[in-house]
């Protein structure tokens, strides 16, 4: 936080994409926080002597679920997010719940264009992970829950974790085994495999930044500024008008890419043709073009973008914020395609268990729209197995599995009538 008060942060959750810059102000004025040096992050070793600990994490819809105990209660599921400068409490009966005190209160501005909402400090929280405690956090607090990450992401997420983790330890993330490895950062020492590649670091704001070459089209190639972003569900993400050499290429679908805190967050589906991190050529790579009045003033650091976790589950990672330096090594999951929703409809889960999916949206002229349905009908049956009987994360895997996969769904409509329709995937990028 800054003399005036101020608190610039991020956070995202995206169907493809979601990308906000979220300004929390005092009626005083409008100012970003800057950071000049790096402190330490409040978390440490659970046992004194500890160097390291390792634990599973969840991977839903590209986003890291992580158990937390809270003043002793718990667990809550938190999203581990690099994109946030201060840790989120998004869930309020949370506060309510464990009657956290609450201190000076913001207004927010995010994407979108929405009337603004409320937080609010909340301080001395003991945080406890798998090994590791953090004897007295501040979160900031929603006063509602406006994002919804519990209905996008199929289970109960109660907030965000963001640099207060990533300032403490050097962070390890093995996706392709679900397991994170936290490292004592004056012990640690970097793995001399070939296969790993070294990556520099710029930390901003407590976020971290990285230049990649991305090849645009055949012709093009420029270095941009992307933030490193573990809490984005999208692979990458250009601003078009942070260059006026970025374009969208003429090959596009338009979507409807997120929520944001303030409203829905629009834009266009394309590919680059490639992007070089370290010694590793990614190509064909599926990229957001979120519309400019949606994003672009809302950014508390000039940057081209940002690589989300689509990308970054391909390898494991080694995020070390104290040397400045990412490393990466492919991983089982390296070759798979980047692929996009080829139904074209948005699900939320809803219910006291989160497995009932309502359709919130429809693609106009998409398979789903072809297919007659609509927004609020409830999917009860995919490929004769039981709604309820998958996750969201699974549910999503199915829609964007091949080009031509024909699905028969069984759908309940907003009047109660239950309806059968097939559907036929469509790569449309």
């Amino acid at each position: 936080m800054s003399r005036s008060g101020v608190y610039t942060f991020s956070c995202r959750r995206l169907s493809g994409l979601l990308r906000m810059t979220l300004l929390l102000v005092l009626a005083c004025g409008l100012l970003t926080v800057g950071v000049a040096a790096q402190t330490p992050g409040p978390f440490q070793f659970a046992k004194p002597k500890a160097h390291k600990v390792k634990f599973h994490f969840e991977l839903e819809r590209n986003l890291i679920v992580v158990n937390a105990m809270l003043n002793g209660q718990g667990p809550f599921n938190f999203l581990l997010d690099t994109g946030v400068g201060t840790s989120l409490i998004t869930d309020p009966s949370l506060r309510l719940a464990l009657g956290l005190r609450t201190g000076r209160s913001f207004r927010v501005a995010g994407a979108g264009s929405e009337a603004p909402l409320e937080a609010a400090e909340t301080d001395s929280v003991r945080v406890e992970l798998p090994g590791v405690v953090a004897p007295n956090m501040l979160f900031l607090t929603l006063s509602e829950d406006i994002l919804n990450l519990s209905g996008y992401v199929g289970m109960p997420i109660h907030g965000i974790l963001g640099s207060d983790v990533f300032r403490s330890f050097v962070v390890e993330v093995r996706a392709a085994e679900s397991l994170l490895v936290f490292h004592d950062p004056n012990s640690y020492r970097k793995p001399r495999g070939r296969r790993w590649t070294d990556v520099p670091l710029d930390l901003e704001g407590n976020k971290p930044y990285l230049t990649a070459e991305v090849q645009l089209t055949d012709s093009l190639q420029l270095p941009l500024k992307l933030i490193l972003d573990t809490g984005a569900g999208h692979a990458l993400s250009l601003e078009t008008t942070s260059s006026s050499q970025l374009r969208v290429p003429p090959k596009r679908l338009r979507s409807q890419l997120g929520k944001g805190l303030n409203g829905f967050i629009n834009g266009y589906l394309g590919r680059v043709s490639g992007m070089k991190l370290g010694r590793y050529q990614i190509n064909s790579l599926l990229t957001s073009f979120p519309d400019s009045t949606d994003v672009a003033m809302r950014a508390d650091v000039p940057r081209n973008g940002n690589i989300g976790f689509e990308l970054l589950k391909r390898f494991d990672t080694v995020i070390d914020y104290t040397h400045n330096y990412l490393l990466l090594r492919p991983n089982l999951l390296y070759r798979e395609p980047f692929e996009h929703d080829m139904c074209g409809m948005d699900l939320v889960a809803a219910g006291p268990d989160f497995r009932r999916y309502v359709i919130t949206q429809i693609v106009p002229g998409s398979p789903a729209a072809q297919a007659g349905l609509q927004a609020n009908d409830e999917i009860l049956s995919i490929n004769f197995l039981p709604a309820s009987a998958l996750s969201l994360t699974q549910i999503s895997r199915i829609l964007h599995s091949a080009d031509g996969r024909k699905i028969l769904l069984i759908v309940r409509h907003a009047d109660g009538e239950l309806g059968t329709t097939q559907v036929q995937l469509k790569r449309e990028i």
